[in-house]
């Protein structure tokens, strides 16, 4: 009982973070909710990999992001916008914005292998989730491109 509620707060509290961060940015009032499931929903994978299943930082990350790139692709075309509009504010809960301000904080204080510590953390973060928009948009082409030779070999 406890973890489904835990599980439905976390869902809750990115999907909140996703449409704050979406009204910054000005997208569009219909890409809202999508954007905020997209960002919620990812956030849940994440969270499910990396706290209870014990997968790492960097490969929870990278599926996370891979989620984002391919469910952005689906929402953009059902609701024809760009896919940047869901993929910007989905990415949010995942920037590695604690260990950036910890890695800068221990900087200042001289705790030099924390730095190393924390530095490293947010390399990782940010490689994983720059590889999963690359491969989650390598997949989108690829299913995009099967269903194109599909389409054209029944004409």
């Amino acid at each position: 009982m406890y973890y489904w509620l835990n599980l439905l707060l976390q869902f809750f509290l990115s999907y909140i973070s996703t449409i704050c961060f979406g009204i910054l940015l000005h997208i569009p009032v219909k890409a809202y909710n999508i954007a905020g499931i997209i960002g919620g929903g990812s956030w849940v994978i994440y969270w499910i990999m990396y706290y209870q299943q014990g997968v790492g930082l960097s490969f929870s990350n990278l599926a996370a992001a891979v989620l984002i790139a391919i469910c952005s692709r689906f929402a953009a075309q059902h609701k024809k916008m760009p896919t940047i509009v869901f993929e910007v504010p989905a990415l949010v809960p995942f920037v590695p914005g604690g260990q950036a301000y910890k890695m800068v904080r221990n900087f200042a204080i001289g705790n030099y292998h924390l730095v190393t510590f924390y530095f490293y953390q947010v390399v990782v973060i940010v490689g994983a989730i720059t590889l999963g928009f690359g491969l989650g948009e390598l997949l989108n082409r690829i299913i995009h491109y099967r269903r194109w030779r599909s389409v054209k070999r029944t004409r």
